[in-house]
């Protein structure tokens, strides 16, 4: 018995379903979210492709509880599919078509904790944002009125604080209270970010996968539990190198007659969880540049700018990671790798 594939396009308050019965029949429906369930509740089990955009790991654990298959495909790779005008219909049917081409890459559904994980990381990264706009607005405010403060966050933020009493004698009582005020934000928005860390730590500890992936250089908490959440289940990317070009660390490709041009990164997939990557693979490298050791980061810096080489660096920690969880290994310094026969 044959499976039946559907293509579901999903929205906030309608989603439109497109399927093929086994005696060639087409359908294609509009469902209202309860009456979607309802009726997926009530069918064969099957596979049901979708678009992995807002929502859509909510839905593959939906879909899955239903006993359906959820395949979720990266949005570019069926806009191709559409057929005339862009409507719901006819993307449910391409999502439809794009599920059953060979080789159509699918992104692996996430969990909640995986979900909630990755929320409290935006929380992070849009308070961080937040915090450097305040300081900084502070900080030219300030010049303003011909005060100066050394750069840095905390050292800036010190030396604001303590000369509160020159500030308020160069600065018009109108402005000053507003300054105090700023101040206060700022430090509201440092408790967040400290409970946010503590939240993330502790995640982070209790998970498996994070403490095995922590013994590589230049990966911390933060960077591996984004990479642990992000990635979800590491089988599948078929190889190291799959993985990071999902991370977006690999060169662009363009060749047209035979020949091929290796462009810079393509910058693809994550680039919060790439941020990080390339920013421990920065701190590894100034370690080595610093105590002056031999390998091959020293090498290629010797010949390459230095952020291709913290590109460079950032790719092979992406593919050591997936090395460790592929095949549940610890991480060994001086592992060196046998290309088999």
């Amino acid at each position: 018995m044959n499976t039946t594939i559907y293509g579901l396009d999903i929205a906030k308050t309608t989603f439109q379903l497109y399927w093929v019965e086994s005696n060639g029949k087409c359908f294609n429906r509009r469902f209202s979210r309860q009456k979607l369930i309802e009726f997926l509740a009530k069918r064969e089990p099957g596979r049901v492709a979708l678009e992995a955009c807002g929502s859509a790991h909510w839905w593959a654990r939906q879909l899955r509880s239903l006993g359906h298959e959820p395949v979720l495909l990266h949005p570019n790779y069926v806009r191709p599919f559409v057929q005339t005008n862009k409507t719901e219909a006819t993307d449910a049917k391409a999502i439809w078509t794009a599920a059953q081409q060979p080789g159509m890459p699918v992104v692996a559904p996430k969990t909640e904790p995986q979900q909630s994980l990755l929320s409290l990381h935006a929380l992070r990264q849009l308070r961080v944002k937040m915090r450097t706009m305040l300081v900084n607005q502070l900080r030219g405010m300030l010049f303003e009125f011909g005060v100066h403060f050394p750069r840095g966050l905390r050292t800036g933020l010190q030396e604001i604080v303590q000369h509160m009493a020159d500030i308020e004698q160069s600065v018009p009582p109108m402005l000053f209270e507003f300054v105090h005020e700023q101040l206060q934000s700022i430090e509201r928005l440092d408790e967040e970010i400290a409970r946010l860390d503590q939240r993330i730590n502790a995640w982070g500890r209790q998970n498996r996968a994070c403490q095995t992936i922590l013994a590589i250089p230049g990966i911390g908490m933060h960077t591996a539990t984004a990479m642990v959440a992000t990635i979800g289940d590491v089988h599948t990317f078929k190889s190291g190198r799959q993985l990071a070009t999902y991370l977006g660390l690999v060169p662009k490709q363009t060749g047209t007659g035979g020949k091929v041009w290796l462009g810079g990164i393509s910058k693809r997939g994550d680039p919060y969880l790439r941020t990080l990557l390339i920013h421990g693979a920065r701190v590894v490298l100034s370690h080595l540049r610093r105590k002056n050791q031999p390998g091959w980061p020293l090498t290629l810096a010797q010949r390459r700018p230095i952020n291709v080489v913290a590109v460079a660096m950032a790719n092979k920690m992406a593919r050591t990671v997936w090395a460790l969880l592929a095949h549940d290994r610890a991480y060994d310094r001086d592992y060196v790798p046998v290309r088999p026969a």
